[in-house]
C-alpha cells in the first residue's frame, strides 16, 4: 500500500512544469450539469439534470449522444438535484439522483442510486432519502432531511456517496445496504477520489465559503476515523481528482455569490488548482464559468460546467509525469 506521506510528497508541483494550455471548449448543450465520469472507450458521461438524461461524449471530437434517459428531473424551484453524478462498476453504469423528493415536497420519486440496465431502463438499488430520514445527524441545522447527495465513486465492490447537506460519507453495497463511514460537522463535502484505500474529499466549507474553508481532506485507517487536511485555500471546492504520477488536483467553483445556501458561485471566478506537498494550492487555470465536475484522462483535464459545457485543459502535469509516452 502506498503510504499517505508518500502521496503528499508525490503531489508536489514540479518547478519546471510546462505551461498548461488555455481551456478549450469540447462540448456544449448538456443542460444543467453537476457530475461526470469516464467510462467505456475513455469517453465522458455527463448527466443533464434538467432533462433527466445522461450523455456520452467522445473526448476526441466532442460529439454527444444520449446514453440513458427517463430519470427524475431537477425540480426548478429547488435549483439543484436530479441526476447529480454517474459512475461505472463491473461494466454497469449507476446514476446518483438527489432532491427529487422530500417530506416538504413529496413527489413519490426516489433519492438514491439507480442501476442503468438500458437506454430507458433502470432500477433503484439504494434509497438514500429513506435512509437519511431514518438516520439524521445532529449538531447543525438541517432543513432538507433527505440530504443532498452530491457525488459517487466506487469502493470495495460498492459505492461511496458524499452528502453535502448532511455532511457525511456513505458506503453503499450493490444489495443496497447503507452505512455512514464518516460523519463531519458542517463542512459541506463535495467531490470524491480514492487512492490506495485512502478517500480524498473536496470540501466547499459552510456559507459564505471562505477560501480558507475550501479544502482537500483525506480519510484513512480501517474505520476512516482519521481525517487529515491535505491542502486549503481555494473557494468553494467541488471536486478532486488524481492525475499522472500521483499528482492531485481540485476544482474551485469560485467566489461565493451571496445568494441562498446551495447557489452557484459567481460566473467566471472558478479555477483548476494543483495540490502542493506543503498544503497549498497552485492555480492551473482560472476564469472558469461555474465549474461543477472534473475528470482527468492522460495529461488532460476535462471540466464540466453548471451550464452544460465541457472544457479541456492540456498539459496539466509537469515532467517527468507530463511527458508524452
Amino acid at each position: 500500500m502506498l503510504s499517505f506521506s508518500f502521496l503528499l510528497t508525490a503531489c508536489h508541483k514540479d518547478k519546471d512544469m510546462n505551461e498548461p494550455t488555455k481551456p478549450k471548449q469540447l462540448a456544449y448543450g448538456l443542460g444543467t450539469s453537476f457530475g461526470s465520469t469516464t467510462g467505456p472507450g475513455n469517453d465522458l458521461f455527463v448527466p443533464d439534470a434538467a432533462a433527466g438524461i445522461i450523455y456520452r461524449i467522445d473526448t476526441k471530437t466532442g460529439d454527444k449522444t444520449p446514453f440513458a434517459g427517463g430519470f427524475p428531473k431537477l425540480i426548478p424551484e429547488v435549483g439543484i438535484g436530479g441526476i447529480m453524478d454517474v459512475v461505472f462498476l463491473g461494466g454497469k453504469a449507476y446514476a446518483l439522483v438527489s432532491l427529487v423528493d422530500d417530506p416538504t415536497f413529496p413527489t413519490g420519486q426516489v433519492n438514491g442510486i439507480y442501476r442503468i440496465d438500458g437506454p430507458n431502463s433502470f432500477k433503484v438499488i439504494a434509497d438514500l432519502g429513506a435512509f437519511n430520514i431514518a438516520h439524521q445527524p445532529t449538531g447543525f441545522f438541517i432543513d432538507v432531511v433527505t440530504g443532498v447527495s452530491y457525488s459517487i465513486d466506487t469502493y470495495r465492490g460498492g459505492f461511496l456517496v458524499n452528502d453535502g447537506h448532511l455532511n457525511r460519507v456513505l458506503h453503499v453495497t450493490l444489495d443496497g445496504e447503507i452505512t455512514v463511514i464518516h460523519q463531519f460537522t458542517n463542512i459541506v463535502p463535495t467531490g470524491l477520489a480514492v487512492k490506495d484505500n485512502i478517500i480524498f474529499i473536496s470540501q466547499a466549507g459552510p456559507v459564505p465559503h471562505d477560501p480558507s474553508q475550501g479544502k482537500v481532506l483525506a480519510l484513512s485507517n480501517s474505520k476512516f476515523s482519521t481525517v487529515t487536511e491535505v491542502a486549503a485555500g481555494a473557494p468553494l471546492l467541488v471536486d478532486v481528482e488524481f492525475g499522472r504520477g500521483q499528482s492531485l488536483f481540485a476544482l474551485s467553483q469560485g467566489a461565493y455569490s451571496g445568494r441562498v445556501e446551495g447557489s452557484p458561485a459567481l460566473p467566471n471566478t472558478g479555477s483548476l488548482v494543483s495540490v502542493n506537498a506543503d498544503g497549498t494550492f497552485t492555480k492551473v487555470a482560472d476564469k472558469l464559468n461555474i465549474p461543477t465536475s472534473l475528470e482527468i484522462i492522460g495529461n488532460t483535464a476535462y471540466i464540466v460546467t453548471y451550464g452544460g459545457e465541457v472544457w479541456t485543459i492540456d498539459n496539466i502535469t509537469g515532467p517527468p509525469y507530463g511527458q508524452p509516452h
